[in-house]
């Protein structure tokens, strides 16, 4: 924060929504104010405006030092007076970048997202009013982001296990018990992974080039047939919803 903008750097337009023509000229010689993320945008307020940010799904921004030569995918640059510059890597081009000078959370992409799920407002008594009369499988409901936002595949599976609740389990039939189980499991597995740096399966890295450790804690993703550390039997996988899922059957009912 407090670092002055001195250029942006635009080698492609072309990403999910296309990088408008003024773009450079709109954020040249600002300051960096604010720094914060929304679900799985990142906010990034300057003086006469914020740059909201998606990273899709092979995105990324790194920490460079400028001057730096781009690689093939690196689409955008801010350049910092620190002789640093942020960097904007997306090999799909599924990620977006867009400018707001109005309030960013009434933007289309953020107005209707529902709480963050290390928030006070995401709480076992919320959870359960949310699952009444819903029949749809209860991992299906958590990463459904007009219910919570930011909780993703990876980390879904592994709070379910936390709580010992099936996958499968139609969301009406949560408990208030098993409410505050889940709430609590998807707190404590997002924050344990924040402070290890997220979870690299593929080609996740963080701002600065390093991995996420968290996978060495994973109990049941990716790790089907393998014996569940808990009961050591196997842990079993399932296509759900055209995603992956993990589970213990002896552990989760």
């Amino acid at each position: 924060m407090g670092r002055r903008v001195l250029d942006v750097v635009v080698r492609e337009r072309r990403l999910r929504w296309p990088i408008p023509a003024d773009f450079e000229i709109r954020i040249r010689h600002q300051t960096v104010r604010r720094v914060e993320r929304r679900a799985k945008y990142l906010l990034i307020t300057l003086d006469a405006g914020t740059l909201i940010l998606h990273l899709g799904m092979s995105g990324s921004v790194r920490i460079q030092a400028v001057g730096a030569p781009p690689r093939l995918h690196d689409h955008w640059d801010l350049v910092l007076d620190s002789g640093s510059m942020l960097r904007f890597h997306d090999p799909r081009r599924f990620g977006s970048v867009h400018w707001i000078e109005s309030d960013p959370h009434e933007h289309p992409l953020l107005a209707q997202l529902a709480p963050e799920p290390l928030s006070v407002e995401f709480d076992a008594q919320y959870l359960y009013r949310a699952t009444r009369d819903r029949r749809v499988a209860i991992k299906h409901l958590i990463m459904n982001s007009h219910l919570v936002v930011g909780v993703g595949n990876i980390y879904a599976s592994e709070a379910l296990f936390r709580a010992r609740v099936s996958p499968r389990r139609a969301a009406r039939r949560l408990s208030r018990a098993e409410a505050q189980a889940l709430t609590q499991a998807i707190k404590d597995v997002l924050t344990e992974a924040i402070e290890i740096g997220g979870t690299t399966l593929r080609d996740y890295v963080n701002a600065d080039g390093t991995p996420g450790y968290f996978r060495q804690r994973l109990f049941v993703y990716e790790r089907a047939n393998q014996p569940c550390r808990v009961c050591k039997k196997p842990v079993k996988q399932f296509v759900q919803g055209q995603r992956s899922t993990y589970w213990c059957p002896t552990c989760q009912h």
